[in-house]
């Protein structure tokens, strides 16, 4: 076994446990088993028994993940109001709920979640975001990707306001 297979699994009061002992479910085996396991090991204050490396990736992949939901939500947000542009012939109700449904998730999520808001004054973002936003308009639109503006043409602002719809 290597170093980060082996943990002290602390279910014992057993003074002989010193870090050397398999762990109960390894990470890489069933991560649904070992997450309970470490909860009960952190709940039960046995801190020195847990898996600390594999924890720490897991709460860095959360704030990734909610990271990921961000920019998602916004490009649809986003590709749908660059088709309510090129497409005015095509508007429908349909668009105007996506729209709106996307702007109440970003809304609320921004609420739950405020350090994510300076990603939306960050450059590098917003760019790879309006990117993803394009690609996904010109594949539900016979709008080729280069068609659309190469930087997004509204502030952060008016995107997220809930009477913005760009003409």
């Amino acid at each position: 076994m290597n170093e980060k297979t082996k943990t002290n699994i602390g279910d014992t009061d057993n003074p002989k446990e010193d870090g050397n002992q398999p762990m109960g479910t390894p990470y890489e085996k069933d991560v649904v088993a070992w997450a309970r396991e470490q909860a009960a090991l952190l709940r039960a204050g046995k801190l020195a028994s847990i898996d600390i490396e594999h924890i720490a990736e897991e709460i860095e992949d959360v704030g990734k993940s909610e990271q990921r939901e961000f920019a998602s939500r916004m490009a649809v947000l986003l590709a749908h109001l660059l088709k309510w542009q090129f497409q005015p012939e095509r508007r429908t109700r349909s668009w105007t709920s996506t729209i709106l449904t996307q702007r109440a998730a970003i809304e609320r999520r921004l609420r739950k979640t405020p350090s994510l808001k300076p990603m939306l004054a960050e450059e590098d973002w917003i760019d790879d975001m309006w990117g993803d936003a394009r690609e996904q308009a010109a594949n539900e639109t016979r709008i080729g990707f280069a068609d659309f503006p190469e930087t997004c043409p509204w502030p952060m602002s008016s995107v997220l306001s809930k009477g913005f719809l760009p003409e």
